[in-house]
């Protein structure tokens, strides 16, 4: 059966969207509620999310001392500028922004494509493609493997860490702090052989840089202070999750939403310069990651509220992209939907650095999708999987039906 007719069965975007409707009621009671079960504040309208997101003197991103300690994951915070405060966030991403720049992106488009063109050349004259396998799971993986100038024959390394670190077999739906540290002492090898290699990848650049992002960001100056080995391993595998994951997602949730829409997938056919609107509302409606954490520096109010200090609250992204307060019919996929202030890139310092290079291939991918097929249709069969929703809103299994243009 098409997505667009499942219903009753598992899958994460069904159940996804049952959890918003819930938290729609709930948002309805009161924009901020404490959550006994997780020992977290929730933060549930757009005009809240948006303040925790962009306040970091109120709202830390650092979470030092209130979650598990696992000594191989320490190897990547000092990188990981996601979970720092200014100034040290400003040093790291400064560092990183000039290695990392809009110009580098946009200069990818040409290979993203010929890579998107070589990935479908491999399934080509097939009728049933897994469009997760074939291209949206690959095709970030290589882009980010050659931006980094790590040799073609150590890409199935980025391929196994991938599936390790994001196929949420380790966690359960719970996600309590008991299931996160089981999940975390599961992947600890995984991290550590990535450690090791990007490590000696790192090394093998400062003994002689070339022109990819590796020796860029080897190079890169702010204020005299060039960026450590470490902090580099911290960034290459937070580009691992920035860059691929987000990509993965957007290419596979688009596909459902164009799936459940045929009309705005038949205009979008006919005119692809409404992709990257299109897309944007794809990330509004199922976004890959649906909440953001914070620990509170001091007693603070918000939302009628008073939250104590260091409080873990937890930005619900999916709740404030569907607040009708925001958004006229927020429930409604509309591939038109424009403004659209959706919060799923984050908002503020901590903006996804990695959103930029998300959007280019989600565009490519479907220029050239729909360019090679006249016809994309979700199988009609119970093929379909998806991750945990613990984890991300995502599908992992997508099997299409296709007809060649």
């Amino acid at each position: 059966m098409s997505v667009q007719d499942q219903s009753g069965g598992p899958g994460l975007t069904f159940a996804f969207e049952e959890l918003v409707s819930r938290t729609g009621e709930l948002r309805e009671t009161g924009p901020v509620h404490y959550d006994e079960q997780r020992s977290a504040w929730r933060v549930l309208d757009h005009p809240g999310v948006s303040r925790v997101l962009s306040d970091p003197a109120a709202f830390s991103s650092d979470f030092s001392g209130l979650t598990p300690v696992q000594e191989d994951f320490e190897t990547f915070r000092k990188g990981n500028f996601v979970g720092m405060d200014p100034p040290d966030h400003r040093k790291l991403r400064t560092l990183v922004t000039q290695a990392f720049t809009p110009r580098v992106v946009a200069g990818l488009e040409p290979r993203i494509r010929a890579i998107t063109g070589e990935l479908l050349d491999e399934v080509a004259g097939a009728s049933r493609i897994d469009l997760i396998d074939a291209l949206a799971y690959p095709l970030p993986i290589i882009v980010i493997a050659e931006l980094l100038g790590v040799p073609a024959a150590d890409r199935p390394l980025f391929t196994k860490w991938a599936r390790v670190l994001f196929s949420g077999d380790q966690l359960g739906e719970s996600a309590d702090m008991a299931d996160i540290q089981r999940a975390l002492d599961a992947i600890a090898p995984t991290i550590r052989e990535m450690n090791a290699y990007i490590l000696e990848h790192i090394r093998e650049h400062r003994a002689r840089p070339g022109d990819g992002l590796t020796s860029r960001l080897v190079q890169a100056e702010f204020n005299g202070e060039r960026l450590e080995d470490q902090e580099i391993v911290g960034f290459v595998a937070l580009l691992l999750v920035a860059g691929h994951i987000t990509t993965t997602a957007l290419v596979g949730n688009a596909q459902v939403c164009f799936d459940r829409d045929p009309l705005a997938a038949a205009a979008l056919r006919a005119d692809p310069a409404g992709l990257p609107v299109a897309l944007e509302e794809v990330l509004r409606y199922l976004p890959p990651f649906p909440e953001l954490g914070r620990r509170t520096t001091a007693e603070v109010s918000l939302g009628g509220r008073t939250i104590p200090a260091d409080a873990i609250v937890m930005a619900d992204l999916a709740s404030a992209n569907r607040d009708p307060a925001c958004f006229d019919e927020p429930d409604r996929f509309d591939a038109r939907r424009s403004p659209n202030p959706h919060l799923t890139f984050g908002h503020g310092i901590h903006f996804c650095f990695g959103a930029p290079l998300a959007r280019l291939e989600g565009r490519v991918a479907f220029e050239v999708l729909f360019d090679r097929y006249r016809n994309l249709a979700v199988a009609e069969d119970d093929a379909v999987e998806f991750q945990n929703p613990a984890v991300i809103v995502s599908v992992k299994r997508l099997p299409l039906e296709v007809e060649p243009a």
